[in-house]
């Protein structure tokens, strides 16, 4: 997925070994790549925290955490792709490139769009070391090109060059692939992980370099029968068999009943409209009048807003960060705030007429205020002034939603004294309570005009086993501001319980139960 953007993902190591892969066409005209799944466990859970929180900083949009050599269609579109953090990643396949071909475990991502290897040429990172190398001249087919390429994400970089090959992805042979040789991979992200490369299925509007991606060339060169791909993820822990990823169409014994397809909005990623997101059949109100989201199978988790993300946690009970900011934006202006919504003011102008935003024609958007903040007055600027800014927001939008319920104004600054605590930790994982799982609401999703829902079985992820497990939610958050966001991006905790089927015939997404 990447959206990056901001926020992004929980991480997870995983100790499992990929066994070999099991790769077969049948009659019906489909490649099917088996996929492997690798468990977690909290060695490596911590471990990668480290590596996030120094990514964290940054994960802004205007570090330029995406260097895409002048490709990049609009700034809006690094944000995903440099807050995509691999290391949560537990599905994986195997590829050949060059003839003969060498192989290379590798990610099916449909949040990125190129095709990356560690490069023989990659001398001084420790990374490259611990995964099989491209040799350029062990292959027959290997044609120079030579181009840089420089790709951040929000937990690890890559930076190399661009050269051509033959791709075997399972029988099919993808012939004069341009992809990029890793020569330096700095960090503990790919130091760690069980990946040695990605293979981009996203759009090429964010190929870096412009290059044309492996699906592409697949259908350009007639090697698939319908141009459909799509994704069976098997999240039966106990069994060996990780999942299966379709080229040229769809398996039937993959999912029940009919696809819900909703139109690609916005190519690039597999960008679609949402509706509302509800908690236990209830609606969070922020994505009310409608929500982006994104198709990512190389993010484990479900990122969102913070807003959203922020009740989720309220209800199934996640430890987060108390926020001062968020409790001083509550004290100081939460009654004025209830005032003007029950006097029928625009929500989306409200932080702005008390002082908090200044308003951009559509939204709030951040200002150099003075304030008072314990009793002092202080100018509040950059990212305390940003804080200031997106807590008014959440709040009008908590405060709305409790409005509607008719709930005394003292209930609902109580109740939005107990979000601010709440909030998501700055390091992205909030732990739950293992044994309270049958008390947690379903959190749903609005698709297509169908309510696609998740149980707490299946939005908690568990951290190893026996005594010592610990469960952590598999919802994090991540703000991109208006014209690509809201958005949300669907990883592998909804693509595993809903068969994903990429049409590139006719742009657009299908969910179906998985079966």
């Amino acid at each position: 997925m990447g959206t990056k953007l901001n926020p992004v993902a929980v991480t997870f190591l995983g100790c499992f070994l990929l066994f070999p892969l099991v790769l077969s066409a049948s009659d019906d005209g489909l490649m099917r790549i088996g996929l492997k799944r690798r468990r977690l466990d909290k060695n490596s859970w911590n471990a990668a925290r480290l590596d996030l929180n120094e990514g964290k900083l940054l994960m802004r949009p205007s570090a330029g955490m995406h260097n895409l050599n002048g490709n990049l269609r609009d700034s809006g579109d690094s944000d995903v792709v440099a807050l995509k953090n691999y290391m949560d990643a537990q599905y994986f396949g195997e590829i050949g490139v060059g003839s003969p071909p060498q192989n290379f475990t590798v990610i099916f991502d449909t949040g990125s769009s190129n095709l990356w290897v560690p490069s023989a040429k990659c001398h001084f990172s420790l990374a490259c070391y611990m995964h099989p190398r491209y040799k350029s001249s062990h292959s027959s087919t290997y044609k120079k090109n030579g181009k840089p390429a420089d790709i951040h994400y929000g937990t690890g970089s890559i930076s190399g060059f661009f050269s051509q090959d033959h791709v075997e992805v399972g029988d099919l042979i993808v012939e004069d692939q341009e992809f990029i040789e890793a020569t330096k991979e700095p960090g503990i992200t790919f130091l760690l992980a069980k990946f040695d490369g990605i293979l981009g299925l996203g759009f090429q509007e964010i190929s870096v370099g412009n290059a044309v991606p492996v699906w592409y060339n697949m259908v350009n060169q007639g090697l698939v029968k319908d141009p459909v791909f799509s994704f069976w993820f098997n999240r039966n822990a106990e069994e060996e068999e990780g999942g299966e990823i379709v080229f040229g169409g769809v398996d039937p014994s993959h999912y029940e009943g009919e696809h819900t397809y909703v139109p690609v909005t916005r190519k690039g990623y597999w960008q679609f409209d949402m509706g509302d997101v509800l908690i236990g059949g209830k609606t969070t109100g922020f994505c009310a009048g409608g929500c982006s989201a994104i198709a990512d199978s190389g993010t484990s988790l479900m990122a969102g807003p913070t807003t959203i993300i922020t009740e989720v946690n309220h209800a199934i009970g996640a430890a987060g960060v108390v926020s001062e900011e968020c409790k001083a934006v509550v004290a100081q202006y939460g009654e004025t705030i209830i005032q003007k919504l029950l006097a029928k003011e625009e929500p989306h102008k409200i932080c702005s007429e008390i002082g908090l935003c200044t308003f951009d024609g559509t939204r709030g958007v951040s200002m150099g205020i003075e304030t008072v903040v314990d009793g002092k007055n202080k100018k509040v600027s950059g990212r305390l002034n940003d804080a200031m800014c997106s807590t008014c927001e959440m709040t009008v939008v908590w405060m709305q939603n409790q409005l509607r319920l008719n709930e005394t104004q003292d209930r609902i600054l109580s109740y939005v004294n107990e979000l601010c605590s709440r909030l998501p930790s700055p390091m992205g994982e909030s732990a739950v309570d293992c044994a309270g799982l049958s008390s947690m609401p379903n959190v749903s999703f609005t698709i297509g005009g169908r309510v696609f829902d998740l149980s707490p079985e299946q939005y908690i992820l568990k951290v190893g086993d026996g005594d010592s497990a610990q469960c952590i939610s598999g919802f994090t958050a991540l703000d991109v501001p208006p014209p690509r966001g809201p958005l949300w991006i669907l990883g592998d905790v909804f693509m595993g319980q809903y068969h994903t089927v990429f049409d590139y015939g006719n742009l657009r997404v299908g969910f179906a139960k998985a079966a």
